[in-house]
């Protein structure tokens, strides 16, 4: 959510860093103290990079109880990431035995990898740890209405219990549609904030939890960044005062790990429209001639490309490879598949 002023949500909270320590002495005192100490832990994997490259596909086997949004939930993962990596899968009801797909593989965005880098085309919260590690969580952005701002900014202030007061300007929208909002909610299971929150030097805007399960990963806020109550609640214990945070909107991403080329797109939604497809192609014809530009030697297959950008699955797909050449000097003839060519196997736009 955005808010234009806030000063107001300070009220009511207890900072981190200045209370972790004294918390901390208290915690390792008394022979209980190993039992009360919540765990902090990250819920999703820390990958080291590959290239361009981290982490691998998972798949996981349903039961009948099962939906999309609870196997998010569980696993922190995103509902609409889950929704496009397995398409023809009903997310609502998958049924007993079902094997997904889990989709923790990825091209990591083309900035620099340091603190944290929100992608609001991906809906994903990439935080790049100090000893060279990555972790990534789904996020909720804002809506075409209220959109996430592309900024950079840094953590100012951790927030745990935080009470919200919410501005003129949603209470009028509550008021318009019939429904009253106090001036103060305070902390607990009816707050929209969760738990715990990271506010940001980009004024008006937070890393925070939630009070609904459903709309992590999606288009759903009022321009923050929404977390599970079960990642932020541990996430805001490893994130340091000061840790840059960059946003950007990148649905195309291309890279190279261990000389092989990856390409990886994104559909804004869960269905696919053609005004969509047609704005990725442009995003993808403009990325693919820039990385070709920068490394000359790598081949690069168009039907690998059509099938990526057909799906625009949030999936990597391998769409070329370094060309190696080694042919002596005394060589004159080409090879018998240089000769014949192959379309498929070089992009032409």
């Amino acid at each position: 959510m955005r808010w234009k002023s806030w000063l107001l949500v300070v009220i009511g909270v207890s900072l981190l860093w200045p209370f972790s320590s004294v918390q901390a002495a208290r915690d390792t005192n008394g022979p209980e103290a190993s039992e009360r100490a919540p765990d902090r832990s990250p819920r999703v994997p820390t990958f080291q990079p590959d290239g361009d490259l981290a982490g691998e596909l998972q798949v996981f086997n349903t039961v009948y109880e099962d939906t999309f949004a609870g196997i998010g939930n569980k696993l922190a993962l995103g509902y609409l990431e889950l929704v496009k990596a397995n398409p023809g899968i009903d997310p609502w009801l998958p049924g007993e035995g079902t094997m997904i797909t889990l989709p923790r593989m990825y091209v990591l965005p083309d900035v620099e990898r340091e603190g944290i880098v929100i992608n609001l085309a991906e809906y994903r919260l990439y935080y790049f740890t100090p000893d060279g590690g990555v972790q990534v969580y789904p996020v909720g952005v804002g809506t075409e209405e209220n959109p996430s701002p592309l900024t950079n900014a840094k953590v100012t202030m951790p927030l745990e219990s935080p009470a919200w007061y919410p501005p003129a300007s949603i209470r009028a929208e509550y008021e318009a549609s019939g429904d009253y909002l106090p001036k103060m909610i305070p902390p607990g299971p009816g707050n929209p904030l969760g738990t715990h929150a990271l506010m940001l030097s980009e004024k008006g805007y937070l890393i925070h939890g939630t009070n609904k399960q459903f709309g992590v990963g999606m288009p759903v806020s009022h321009g923050c960044f929404r977390m599970y109550n079960e990642d932020i609640s541990r996430f805001v214990y490893q994130v340091e005062k000061g840790t840059p945070v960059q946003v950007i909107r990148e649905p195309v991403k291309i890279g190279m790990a261990g000389g092989e080329v990856w390409l990886e797109v994104h559909r804004p939604h869960e269905d696919y429209s053609a005004r969509d497809r047609e704005r990725l192609w442009a995003q993808v014809f403009e990325k693919v001639e820039s990385f070709r530009q920068q490394h000359p030697d790598v081949d690069l297959r168009r039907r690998s490309i059509e099938l990526a950008v057909d799906q625009a699955d949030g999936l990597p797909t391998m769409v070329g490879e370094k060309l190696t050449r080694m042919a002596s000097e005394d060589s004159v003839e080409p090879a018998e598949s240089e000769k014949q060519g192959n379309p498929e196997q070089t992009l032409y736009f």
